[in-house]
């Protein structure tokens, strides 16, 4: 092969294959908003069908795989539908099988299955969706892509971004970690390589001699034309041209084809084998910077993902009754959500409109998610034979941890039960006259008094003397009330006597606002709230004084036995059993993008607060805390020209510090407005030892990274990643809702000392040129304010624990803890129980989907796990709904696997 390939790139072989695919790169939204570029793209469309309609010779067009590009257009064109079928239906029109083309790191395993899928179900209309996992611009690839393609039924990838140097050919096996693999077609000079070919056919044969011996020993065989880029237009001519070029020469065979087609015959002897994940600038920009500009959208996205995949889907499918299922809404949730998934919506390389819109549709699907889980908890509530409050547990494993509600009462044990507030009623008697009673019966819309209080029920009686009301108030909403019937009773009884003393009495138990912990409660299931003992209680947290060995004066002193927290009052820090330094600001310049980082030439440093103040704001037994206030002062901003900060802002960043009865992790928010602008502020952990590696999650499993990542002169190969849920190294885990990017720094002999996390990256432009790191821009040269979040509260939660812990339950106790609703009984569901058994593997998903359960787990380790579904039945099918093979209460699942169960047999049948 190596021979043939020199052959090639001399030109003494026979007739080379030139494979020409026209295309377009349809970006929904980026440099402009969406309506703007839809408008282009109605008038691409508008041209391309007919084109293809009247021309035989401009055989095939690629609409960039992605089906949102087609809904984009028939919104607006809907009398065209046929048309694009009867196009796709022949074979000239290829689309999806992506819904949009996503970032793959940034969002969450879940959110590209449901990309997938979607594409490849609104594909269906349109006579199959393209058989390519067509992945042309995507800021580098996860691990686990190669796996769920193949789950998908595909055999080939095309990729760009992010393929190492050691690929030297264009094309080689892509494995996954589970070792499933797809051929993956190389475009080393991106979908753009031959995006606007001459009109003459000479011209096109000289280029192609050129991009042949540039090429050389990269070329498997045929060439790969890609004739489109960004929002292109088709090439009319590009027919003709191709029949030219093949009837002047002998060298080339030009052929207007389709990526399926060019993929049939590309070889599959010999090729390389990489396995991972490609994150590689070596040859093109990896714009690892996107990961830490723009943390609002970030968070937005987790808050979403979460409260859609790990509250509203199970709940739903769990709690509430089959036929009650809310598919259409959990539809356009996830249709926001996925279209915010577009590497340059999710990326927020992009204008400020653009961004808007993207916190909007994050927005929208959050609420929505947010509404659905809390009619599904209602329902579960509903159901409960017993009245009171109930903990629930949206984790497959059963767990004990620590829960915040209103509960009705005397005050239990205070060694269980840490009561935040208290009220002994509401008040008494009131007495009023029937004209001000009539006019709060106008005002009054439904059942709620407060918060934390609603009408139970009212009895209305009457005498000489006047009319007593006696209202019944508790801490949940009741269904039913007929609350329209009493205010018509008590308005009839008003307009009777006009005149009459109205006396309204509220009767109400005592209620108390408390935290208790919880014990055991059994995996997507629930129990009645029974404050558990405390084995490891949270002591009285202590503040040294100027002679105290446990710090500065002002140091206060968390521990419950398991874990000792000292929170620094000289510098803001704290330490975890000894181990200091931990969580230090550290405030740089950054002259960069949308898309990387930039350190200025005279960069400037600050990581010490100019004072602090430690206040304990939480005392335990259950919960205690420290509320960090420092005040620092950051350079205002940078200059291009000289390279330099400049100016001064003072800036408050509080951080709470919690420690929880029996736990060993730390829970810890930082939340400031941000006052400057050009600066990258990220938290420093000193690392228990020195290592090499660090482990962080990422789609369906874990990403094992070392201290350097590969690059090249037109972008630095910086090492910064992108952590999803948790990161581990040297002793340390932490773990933060959804994505946030981390580099392990101070590197001695070979080790680093120290993982920091950016907390906020403020540039302005939405690409530069001349950077430190990136000379080159990597989109147009725009200023956008909106990128320095000036005036934005950031905030940013973690937990972190030291030693040997599971960051998979560490991250499921951060972003789903424990919650409660409440019951007025009445039903026939038992004090506690699962609604679900899910074992052996980490959950994805729990949903119905075509009238069945759907659970998706994946194993994150290395050896075969059994899980297990309790009694349930069915079969295990692949992403396309397809069964694979039949399962009777369990299954084997190999390592690094991803597995989807769809029972037919209902838990408990």
């Amino acid at each position: 092969m190596g021979t043939l390939d020199k052959d090639v790139a001399a030109g003494h072989t026979a007739q080379r294959h030139i494979a020409v695919v026209p295309h377009t790169h349809w970006d929904r939204e980026w440099y402009e908003p969406f309506q703007s570029f839809r408008l282009r793209l109605v008038k691409m469309l508008d041209g391309l069908i007919p084109l293809l309609e009247r021309d035989p010779s401009y055989a095939k067009f690629l609409l960039d795989g992605q089906m949102a590009v087609v809904d984009d257009y028939l919104e607006v064109r809907p009398e065209n539908e046929q048309r694009i079928r009867a196009l796709a239906a022949a074979g000239r029109l290829s689309m999806g099988p992506w819904y949009i083309l996503m970032d793959e790191f940034l969002v969450s395993g879940e959110t590209i299955v449901r990309n997938l899928q979607s594409g490849l179900l609104r594909g269906a209309a349109f006579d199959g969706a393209m058989e390519v996992g067509y992945l042309p611009d995507m800021f580098g690839h996860i691990a686990q892509m190669p796996q769920i393609l193949s789950e998908a039924g595909f055999a080939h990838a095309v990729v760009w971004r992010g393929v190492p140097s050691a690929v030297d050919r264009s094309g080689f096996w892509w494995e996954a970690p589970d070792g499933s693999t797809v051929r993956a077609e190389y475009l080393p000079r991106g979908y753009s390589n031959a995006a606007t070919l001459p009109d003459d056919a000479a011209a096109l044969v000289q280029r192609t001699a050129a991009y042949e011996k540039e090429q050389g020993s990269f070329l498997l065989d045929g060439i790969l034309y890609m004739n489109g880029s960004d929002h292109l237009p088709p090439q009319p001519h590009l027919g003709r041209l191709v029949a030219e070029a093949n009837a002047m020469q002998d060298d080339y065979s030009f052929q207007v084809t389709s990526l399926p087609r060019y993929l049939e015959r590309a070889p599959v002897e010999g090729l390389t084998t990489w396995k991972g994940e490609l994150r590689s600038g070596f040859r093109a920009n990896m714009l690892m910077g996107v990961t830490s500009n723009r943390v609002d959208v970030k968070r937005a996205a987790a808050m979403a993902e979460i409260a859609l995949e790990r509250r509203a889907e199970p709940y739903a499918a769990l709690f509430g009754a089959a036929e009650d299922w809310p598919g259409r809404l959990l539809e356009l949730a996830w249709l926001d959500v996925v279209r915010n998934a577009a590497h340059d919506s999710i990326c927020a390389c992009s204008v400020d409109s653009v961004v808007d819109s993207v916190l909007e549709r994050f927005a929208e699907s959050h609420r929505v998610a947010e509404g659905l889980a809390e009619r599904a908890l209602g329902a579960l509530a509903r159901s409960m034979a017993k009245s009171g409050p109930v903990v629930v547990n949206a984790s497959a494993r059963s767990r004990s941890g620590i829960v915040e509600l209103v509960v009705m009462g005397e005050p239990v044990d205070g060694a269980s039960e840490q009561v935040l507030s208290s009220r002994a009623s509401l008040p008494g008697t009131l007495t009023l006259d029937a004209a001000t009673v009539t006019s709060i019966l106008g005002m009054l819309q439904g059942t709620r008094i407060s918060d934390d209080a609603w009408v139970h029920d009212v009895r209305i009686e009457e005498d000489e003397t006047g009319i007593d009301i006696t209202v019944s108030v508790g801490t949940e909403e009741l269904p039913g009330m007929p609350v329209g019937a009493v205010k018509e009773n008590l308005a009839a009884r008003l307009a009777a006597r006009p005149d009459a003393v109205v006396r309204v009495a509220l009767d109400q138990p005592p209620i108390r606002q408390v935290v208790a912990r919880i014990a055991d409660v059994p995996g997507l299931g629930w129990a009645t709230y029974t404050p558990a003992r405390l084995l490891h209680p949270v002591s009285e947290p202590q503040v040294s004084s100027a002679d105290a060995a446990a710090g500065p004066e002002g140091s206060v002193v968390l521990t419950n036995g398991l874990v000792t927290v000292v929170v620094n009052a000289a510098d803001g820090t704290f330490s975890i059993d000894g181990h200091g330094g931990l969580g230090r600001l550290v405030d740089g310049g950054d002259l960069g993008d949308s898309y990387n980082y930039s350190p200025p030439k005279d960069d400037r440093f600050i990581d010490t607060p100019e004072s602090v103040r430690i206040d304990v704001v939480e005392e335990g037994p259950v919960r205690a805390g420290a509320l960090i206030t420092a005040e620092y002062r950051w350079p205002a901003g940078a200059d291009s020209a000289s390279g330099s900060r400049h100016g001064d802002e003072q800036v408050s960043v509080t951080t709470k510090i919690e420690l929880h009865a029996d736990e060993t992790t730390v829970a810890v928010t930082t939340s400031f407005l941000n006052p400057a602008r050009d600066h990258r502020l990220r938290v420093h952990f000193p690392l228990p030892e020195p290592t090499s590696t660090s482990t962080s999650g990422t789609a369906f499993g874990s990403a094992d990274r070392g201290l350097t990542a590969e690059g090249r002169s037109d972008e630095f190969g910086l090492p910064t990643f992108p952590a999803r849920d948790f990161v581990v190294a040297g002793g340390l885990t932490i773990c933060h809702p959804g994505v946030r990017e981390y580099e392990l720094i101070d590197v001695e002999g070979g080790g680093a000392r120290t993982l920091a996390m950016t907390m906020l990256r403020s540039t302005g432009m939405l690409s530069r040129v001349g950077m430190a790191y990136r000379p080159v821009p990597a989109g147009p040269l725009t200023p956008v304010e909106g990128l320095q979040l000036v005036g934005r509260r950031i905030e940013c939660t973690y937990t972190i624990a030291l030693g040997d812990i599971d960051p998979w339950s560490m991250s499921e106790d951060l972003v789903i803890p424990l919650e409660s609703t409440s019951s007025l009984g009445g039903g026939t569901r038992s004090d506690r129980g699962s609604a679900l058994v899910v074992a052996g593997a980490q959950l994805s998903a729990v949903r119905r989907h075509e009238g069945h359960l759907e659970v998706r787990v994946f194993n994150p380790g290395a050896d075969e796990t059994t899980v297990v579904l309790g009694d349930a039945t069915g079969w295990l099918v692949d992403l396309r709904g397809r069964p694979t093979e039949p399962f009777d209460g369990s299954f084997a699942l190999r390592p690094f696997g991803i597995a989807t169960a769809r029972l037919t047999e209902p838990p408990g049948s």
